[in-house]
This record gives structure tokens, sequence and C-alpha cells, in this order.
């Protein structure tokens, strides 16, 4: 099933331009996000998300009620949920493995989602800029061809990347927005930033350098990560 916005799908053929100048509403949207001053998000209910790191809860945890992200430039913060169940998920994408990430995260919200009969999964991007090497165009491209691939519709509501997330400064470009939170109880999505970034920082930053997987705890045999409705990888 395809990509879609405002129920059309999105022709991956085309240069995503020509999807915002299609659908205006995103740059409108894009423009008010990014308008938006960054809200300082303190630990207490807080569960952060480093680079290759993700994390998905519900509006029934009891623990956890914000997902948050910060410290990215080329790299792309993800939010996908669905609106019956309230399942969301956050994950800091920087182009290594899209594919198989966009598949794991779907797969994990749907898992949280099984026995809701209403509802569809909508997908939220932000971060990137108009950087030299073109790193965030090729990670923006990648993660949209993703999401056409996968089985279920998936609706796009907030596209804030690359051009749309894009400052200059004496010939010199940066990006406007290099972090997000998002209220699993509202499901409202914000500019953040987070004077604490979660437990074992140090060493889950070790292992993103060095390739090695990340795991805070084990969802798949039943032990919650700081609440219990949450896993994380």
């Amino acid at each position: 099933m395809p990509l879609l916005v405002n129920g059309a799908r999105v022709d991956l053929a085309r240069p995503t331009g020509d999807m915002i100048r299609a659908h205006p509403h995103l740059e409108e949207k894009a423009k008010l996000l990014r308008s938006q001053p960054a809200q300082i998000v303190e630990p207490k209910g807080l569960l952060y998300v480093q680079q290759r790191e993700f994390a998905v809860t519900t509006p029934k945890d009891g623990s956890v009620s914000i997902l948050g992200s910060d410290d990215a430039t080329t790299c792309h913060i993800v939010v996908l949920r669905h609106t019956g169940s309230g399942a969301t998920c956050l994950t800091h994408c920087d182009g290594s493995d899209t594919e198989a990430e966009v598949s794991l995260i779907m797969s994990s919200v749907k898992s949280f989602s099984s026995s809701t009969g209403c509802g569809r999964l909508e997908v939220h991007l932000v971060g990137g800029f108009n950087d030299d090497r073109q790193l965030s165009q090729k990670l923006t491209n990648q993660l949209l061809r993703a999401f056409d691939l996968q089985p279920e519709d998936v609706h796009l509501v907030t596209f804030c990347v690359t051009e749309l997330n894009d400052r200059e400064e004496q010939d010199i470009h940066f990006p406007i927005i290099y972090g997000i939170a998002v209220n699993v109880k509202t499901a409202e999505i914000f500019p953040a930033t987070f004077p604490e970034k979660g437990p074992d920082e140090d060493l889950r930053s070790a292992h993103v350098l060095t390739g090695a997987p990340v795991s805070k705890g084990n969802g798949e045999n039943g032990r919650p990560v700081r609440g219990s409705e949450t896993s994380q990888v």
C-alpha cells in the first residue's frame, strides 16, 4: 500500500519539491513547526531516544508521557502514530539501514494496535537541511520510499525536512530544528531540547559510534523499559 498525502499517493518518481507544491499545507505546517521556540523537556516522564534507537509506547503508559530526540543535523527524527490506539513510536534515523528501520517501527506500532478496529497510521518527518553533500535529501528520499513500500497505508502528516528545515547565514546552511518531542497522551509534536538524555548516555553513544546494536531493554520477552507499555531497541 502507498504513502499518502490527503488520500493521494505520493509520486516518488518526482522531486520532493513537486510534492510540496502539490500539497501546500505540508509547507504551511512545517512553517508553523519551525516558528515554535524549542521547549526544554525535563527528565520526568521522558524517554529519550538517541541516534539509531527507537522507542514505542501508548497513552496507557503510567511512566512515560514524552518521547524525544535531538542533535539531528542531516539525521531525521521520525514519529509514527496509530490514531486508533494512540501507539506512538519515535526514532532517530541516520540513513544506516533506513528500510529495515522503517519496517521495524511499523511492526512495533502495529503490535500495540492489533486489537484496535479503527484508526490509521500517520507519519511525521523532521530534520535535515540543505547540506553540501546532500545527505539530508538522500535520507528524505530513503524514508519516503521505505514508507511507500509498507503493506499498510501510511499518511504523511508532517514534512519538515531538508529544504523545509533549512536556514542560511553568510552562505552557510544550518538546520532550524535540531530536536523534537511528542506527547504520547495528546499527540502534540514540538521542537525540543533535553538537558538530560537518559541513563547510560555515554555507553549508548559509544555503541552507536562503533556500529554496535543498542538496547536498553527487552520488550520481546515482556520486560518493559521505563513503563508497562513501553519497549525500546
